[in-house]
């Protein structure tokens, strides 16, 4: 037998019975509480998640703001790790790549550089890549030195962390959330920053809004990669219930893509789904034969681009059947289950859009209150001193006297108290106070202070005493963040029908409107039935190529470069407002996605079917010239001039008034212009008449109209360099009415000097002043002042000029 161990006399066991059960339910409560509070949920304040949060907050107390350098990602990890969040740096990392991610966030917080991944492939590891704060985040962070929100201690108990952050922008629905804890789950999608800002200033005015009230301004999501949502009930019943689902399909155009084949162009994918998925499924569904016809796919997109997966049709097959098969067995059309589940109070909750929206007003409303109460203590402790300093300043001799005479600061700053009645505060102030202050300039200084503290605080006072003022300040934070961080729409709603739903309802009056077309292709509409007023600023976005008066539910028409017009309706378009007496048309729409447009083919001006206007004038680029009056049609499209071959419309005017003068100019800078009175109008099939006699090799390069008593004519020149856009140019400005008139058919006058290098106009333009130019990305670029010689030479380009507008 093996020897036994003698027991110590004074050991005594303990051993305790438990049940097994009772400890496991226990120890898994409390895990999926861990769970549920600490990691996997977000705060419905600040939309965030404790991780989230965290990351943001060490970057803020790292000063890495987005005029700093980059830093390793490694490294802010591991401030997060070592301070805040003791839970793995593979967790925080791939926190902090997500918030990077344009595809996954509709607002970016953090600014990535390096190797971020892509909705295919992950990141590279965190100490290849290097991040920043985004522009969005200070938003975020803002205030947080200025008692906004609560700070708790962090794990070890050594630092503070805020239990949120101040969130001046409503993150939960901008940038949405997912989340997987234990026994629950959250999936929230994102959405448009300024639709949501608009909700939300709306609901501070009107407390009492239902859901149709609200959706007049958040229709639906917007995701960060586009596409379109198909079917809009499943987004009213996650609106009013807080749980539904959606179709997402991507956005496709069937295009000749080769010689000899037709093809499916996918330019934007459904959330969360990336090409190499999408190949993937076609691959394995042509092998089982669930897809027929498709001969090839190839993923030719890239980061400067975007995304273009070019799927090629065999010959004999119908695209259009290929397409719908292709959204059946792959995820070119998926689902999006919403189930907006976040922290409130604590709780975890499933919250309708409504309570989202009330939620973070409450915490607004708290953070900006909190602010005004700090900063009027801040302001009433400094008007506390500058008032102590004025009163020994009045009597500087008799107080320097006093401190001299004193044996210690005790005693000085006693005698102070007891002569001037001043606060201990006050007396320490000035017996630190440096002799340069004595001037009578620092007088006159401190006065002028003490009476801007004084209005601070009154004003401060009305803003802490004012539930209206306050809600009013909120609604103007509001307002500036949406200026600022908002961008266009990117997802299109479509109806089960196949119509386009916009951000108003669809049974809207018909009230006068004006829908315009920019140089980049965008398409919105004004709410206004007055003139468009004279732009007072230059705006932030390209200028405007063509404007019509209608009416919401009107038809109107598009004209292309084909000679055809295409009608559609303009309760189709987004609204957008006027900034600074210039439409905002960063949030229209592209007109191509409204048309089915031939290879080739471009818009060239819209018109509207008002039979009581004179009607338009058409120019070509072979010199021809039109006039033809609207005819109300019962078809989709029509020709409203006969081209010869290789001729193309460059140009198409509404015609307001007899008044107005016909021009062209073109390429060898020849200008004419004559009357509109002098072109007969013709039958909507007329080939039109010679309008401008060309030179040998020539071409119109712009047509348009305008009374020479306050019109302009702009003009850019270009080189004859291997690559377009590379080359040397010139652009001028000059009245129409420097030019005198010809006759119809005739070459005109010269209307600009070739430099050295130059050996064509590539662009103008004619039309009431002023004009704005803008670039490809709808960058506006400054023109020069008007020049007065009609045939003098031009100023260099400020950039590349791809649009001239008003």
């Amino acid at each position: 037998m093996a020897p036994t161990t003698p027991v110590d006399d004074d050991f005594t066991e303990n051993i305790i019975d438990i049940d097994v059960s009772s400890e496991m339910e226990t120890s898994f409560l409390e895990y999926a509480y861990s769970v549920i509070y600490a990691r996997a949920l977000p705060d419905a304040r600040d939309g965030l998640k404790p991780v989230q949060r965290r990351i943001l907050f060490g970057m803020d107390e790292m000063n890495l703001r987005p005029d700093r350098a980059y830093v390793k990602c490694a490294r802010v990890v591991g401030q997060v790790m070592g301070l805040y969040h003791p839970h793995g740096d593979t967790a925080i990392y791939d926190a902090l790549v997500r918030m990077a991610q344009s595809w996954s966030m509709r607002l970016p917080v953090i600014d990535g550089h390096g190797n971020f991944g892509s909705p295919d492939a992950g990141p590279a590891a965190m100490r290849y890549t290097e991040c920043r704060m985004a522009p969005a985040a200070l938003a975020m962070t803002a205030e947080l030195d200025e008692d906004t929100v609560d700070f708790r201690p962090n794990y070890d108990g050594h630092e503070t962390e805020p239990s949120v952050l101040p969130a001046a922008f409503p993150n939960l629905l901008v940038n949405g959330a997912t989340g997987i804890a234990v026994g629950m789950a959250t999936n929230i999608a994102p959405h448009n920053l300024g639709e949501v800002v608009q909700a939300l200033r709306h609901l501070l005015k009107h407390p009492a809004a239902d859901l149709p009230a609200l959706m007049r301004f958040i229709p639906g999501p917007d995701l960060p990669t586009g596409g379109t949502i198909v079917g809009l009930d499943g987004i009213t019943d996650a609106y009013a219930t807080g749980r539904g689902s959606f179709r997402i399909r991507a956005t496709s155009k069937i295009e000749q893509v080769s010689a000899r084949r037709k093809g499916i162009v996918v330019s934007e994918l459904p959330y969360a789904v990336g090409p190499e998925k999408i190949i993937d499924q076609i691959k394995a569904g042509v092998q089982s034969k669930k897809l027929t016809g498709i001969a090839d796919v190839k993923d030719l997109g890239d980061l400067t681009h975007g995304t273009r997966l070019v799927i090629e049709i065999k010959n004999g097959f119908n695209p259009e059947a290929v397409l719908q098969a292709l959204y059946k067995h792959t995820k070119l059309e998926d689902s999006f289950s919403i189930n907006a589940v976040a922290l409130v109070e604590g709780q975890p909750r499933t919250m309708p859009l409504k309570e989202m929206l009330e939620v973070f007003l409450a915490h607004r409303l708290e953070v900006v209150l909190r602010r005004t109460r700090f900063r009027r203590e801040k302001a009433a402790t400094r008007l506390h001193l500058v008032e102590g300093l004025l009163i020994a300043i009045l009597d500087i001799d008799a107080v320097i006297a006093i401190i001299r005479r004193s044996e210690d600061a005790a005693e000085a700053r006693g005698q102070l108290m007891e002569i001037y009645e001043l606060t201990e505060t006050q007396a320490n102030y000035i017996l630190d106070m440096q002799l340069r202050r004595l001037t009578k300039f620092s007088r006159l200084e401190l006065e002028s202070e003490r009476d801007e503290l004084a209005r601070t605080i009154a004003e401060l006072d009305e803003i802490i005493g004012s539930e209206e003022k306050l809600r009013a300040v909120v609604d103007s934070e509001l307002a500036a963040v949406a200026k600022e961080f908002g961008t266009p729409r990117r997802t299109v709603l479509l109806a089960s029908s196949g119509a386009v739903a916009s951000a108003a309802p669809l049974e809207i009056a018909d009230d006068p409107c004006h829908v315009l077309l920019s140089a980049t292709g965008l398409i919105a509409r004004v709410d206004t039935g007055e003139d468009l007023p004279e732009r007072t600023a230059r705006a932030k976005h390209d200028v405007v190529n063509s404007a019509i008066a209608t009416t919401a539910r009107a038809d109107f028409g598009v004209i292309t470069s084909a000679g055809r017009v295409i009608r559609t309706n303009a309760l189709e378009l987004p609204t957008v407002p006027l900034t600074a007496n210039a439409p905002n048309l960063n949030g229209g729409t592209k007109l191509e996605s409204l048309l089915d447009l031939d290879r080739g083919e471009t818009v060239v001006c819209l018109t509207t079917f008002d039979e009581d206007t004179p009607g338009l004038a058409i120019g070509t680029e072979q010199g021809v010239v039109k006039r033809v009056k609207p005819e109300i049609l019962g078809k989709e499209s029509w020709p409203v001039i006969t081209l010869a071959d290789g001729d193309r419309v460059v140009g198409c005017v509404e015609l307001r008034s007899e008044e107005v003068e016909l021009c062209f100019v073109t390429s060898d800078a020849q200008l004419l212009h004559f009357p509109a009175s002098a072109v007969r109008p013709q039958g909507r099939t007329g080939g039109g008449v010679a309008g401008i006699k060309l030179a040998a090799a020539q071409r119109v390069v712009a047509f348009g109209a305008g009374v020479p008593a306050d019109s302009v004519v702009v003009t850019v020149t270009g080189g004859d360099a291997s690559l377009p856009g590379t080359e040397a140019g010139s652009v001028k400005v000059t009245g129409l009415a420097e030019y005198p008139g010809k006759g119809r058919a005739t070459a005109g006058v010269r209307c600009h000097r070739f430099l050295k290098g130059e050996v064509a106009l590539i662009r103008a333009w004619v039309g009431p002043a002023p004009a704005y130019a803008c670039a490809a990305d709808g960058k506006p670029l400054a023109l020069p002042e008007p020049d007065p010689r009609r045939d003098g030479s031009g100023a260099p380009v400020p950039g590349a000029i791809a649009g001239l507008g008003h």
